[in-house]
């Protein structure tokens, strides 16, 4: 079985990190940052002081960094460039379509296989093995990197060449997003009506408007309370951000995914950008008393 890094030890990349580790992997780990790396180890994963000395030491090399600039600093700096030769590395994070082209360009140059596998689902569904993966890449890498990511995901799905990977996730969390905002503008006028919530729950629920997610934050809404975040709100701004550009690019009117980024911008200025990322509510209701 091949050896697997781990670069990027946040909530996912641990989450992911200790899933691998139970599935029988020898798993070695890397992260810049202190604090993080002094949780993994209380943990039980495995640390090394630098990224090269973890994809010297591995096969595999995941890649679970904030963003791409982080991926390029960590692996790609022309100063102090990484022995990639007969590497395969599979990015996980959600970063543009263009900048996932660009890094694999890099990395090819320089002798390693690229595939992209970002991944949606949160917390549990990484230490379930049961998130949903999209693949872009090479066909034959994916597969041959399929064994690993089945141990993430029941059913990782090759997309196609890389970009198209990418481009998914970005269409997800962009639902994420739209989902978030419409529930929470929604749900502002009915507690500002005193209208019962659970009423109009359960009338949503019984139509084609209901969305699991609405359920899954509701008590978030009603306590006001957004900590324990697996997706904060910062990560959510990000990610609106990156879909309005890429967007903009394909000439997808943009409109509506730029006043949500402008909401999640507002929330984040607010103090909440290490909240769950469904403290946009809070924005959006202007956290005015209701009748209800």
């Amino acid at each position: 079985m091949m050896k697997t890094a781990v670069l990027g030890l946040g909530l996912m990349g641990s989450e992911i990190a200790l899933r691998l580790k139970r599935q029988g992997r020898e798993v070695i780990c890397w992260n810049r940052g202190q604090p993080n790396r002094d949780a993994a180890e209380r943990r039980g994963l495995e640390l090394v002081q630098t990224p090269a000395d973890a994809v010297a030491a591995s096969e595999l090399v995941a890649l679970v960094l904030s963003d791409a600039a982080a991926i390029t600093d960590t692996l790609l700096d022309p100063a102090d460039l990484i022995d990639l030769r007969g590497k395969v590395l599979i990015q996980m994070g959600t970063i543009a379509p263009a900048e996932s082209r660009a890094i694999a360009e890099r990395v090819t140059a320089l002798g390693g296989n690229y595939l992209e596998a970002p991944v949606l689902g949160s917390l549990p569904e990484a230490r379930e093995g049961t998130l949903i993966l999209m693949a872009g890449g090479d066909r034959d890498l994916f597969e041959r990197c399929r064994p690993l990511l089945r141990d993430l995901s029941r059913d990782p799905q090759w997309i196609g060449p890389v970009g198209q990977g990418a481009a998914l996730k970005l269409a997800m969390n962009q639902l994420i997003a739209g989902l978030t905002a419409s529930f929470a503008t929604s749900l502002a006028l009915v507690r500002r009506e005193g209208i019962d919530v659970e009423q109009f729950m359960t009338l949503l629920r019984g139509s084609a408007l209901h969305a699991k997610t609405f359920d899954k934050k509701l008590d978030k809404y009603l306590s006001h309370d957004y900590a324990g975040a697996s997706f904060p709100l910062k990560h959510l701004l990000k990610d609106v951000r990156l879909f309005a550009r890429v967007g903009e690019a394909w000439q997808v009117d943009t409109r509506v995914i730029s006043a949500i980024e402008a909401v999640c911008a507002d929330a984040a200025a607010a103090g909440l950008a290490d909240q769950d990322y469904s403290a946009l509510y809070e924005t959006i209701s202007s956290s005015a008393p209701s009748k209800g």
